[in-house]
C-alpha cells in the first residue's frame, strides 16, 4: 500500500517527512553522514533489499538530499554524497539517536555516543536563543504562526480559536 503524500500540507514537519521518505531513507542518510558512499557499502550496512535501496536513493537524489557522483567510467560506477540539504538533517539524526538512547529503542543499550573531539565529554542537543546564543529550557519553548501559516495552523496553535 502506497503511503499518502504530505505534499501541499502547510506543515514543515510533513514537508520534511515527504522529502526524507521513510525509515530506510533515514538509515541511508545516517550511513552517508558516517562516510559510506557506495551502493554495496550502504546495502551491507543497512541490510536493505536491493530494489528498496535503489528506490530510496533515487528519491533522495530527486529531493536534493543526495547527489550521485560517477567515480569510474568502465564499468560505470557511482557513489552517493550528501548535499548541503542532506547534511542539514544532522540535527534530526542526533535528536533521534538521543531519543533512542534515552528509551533504549535498540534494546541493546547505547550503541554510539557523540562526544567533543577535544575533551571527550558527551554532547547533546539543546535549544539556543538565536540572538543571544544562550541555552533555553524546553519549558520556555513555544510555537507561534509563521509567515506561511494559514487559518488551520493558526487554529492549531491558538486553543482559544478552536
Amino acid at each position: 500500500m502506497k503511503a499518502k503524500s504530505f505534499s501541499g500540507m502547510r506543515c514543515s514537519m510533513a514537508g520534511a517527512l515527504e522529502a526524507v521518505g521513510d525509515r530506510w531513507a533515514l538509515l541511508l542518510i545516517r550511513d552517508l553522514s558516517l562516510g559510506l558512499r557506495r551502493y554495496d557499502e550502504l546495502r551491507t550496512s543497512t541490510g536493505i533489499p536491493p530494489a528498496t535501496l535503489a528506490a530510496r536513493l533515487t528519491h533522495l537524489v530527486e529531493g536534493g538530499l543526495v547527489e550521485r557522483v560517477r567515480y569510474q567510467e568502465r564499468p560505470p560506477r557511482d557513489e552517493y554524497h550528501l548535499t548541503g540539504k542532506g547534511h542539514d538533517l544532522w540535527k534530526v539524526m542526533v535528536a533521534l539517536r538521543e531519543w533512542g538512547d534515552r528509551w533504549d529503542a535498540s534494546g541493546f543499550g547505547v550503541p554510539m555516543e557523540m562526544v567533543d573531539r577535544e575533551t571527550g565529554r558527551p554532547l547533546r542537543l539543546t535549544l539556543v536563543d538565536a540572538e543571544t546564543g544562550e541555552n533555553v529550557p524546553i519549558e520556555r519553548a513555544a510555537l507561534r504562526p509563521g509567515p506561511g501559516a494559514d487559518d488551520a495552523v493558526r487554529r492549531l496553535l491558538d486553543p482559544g480559536v478552536r
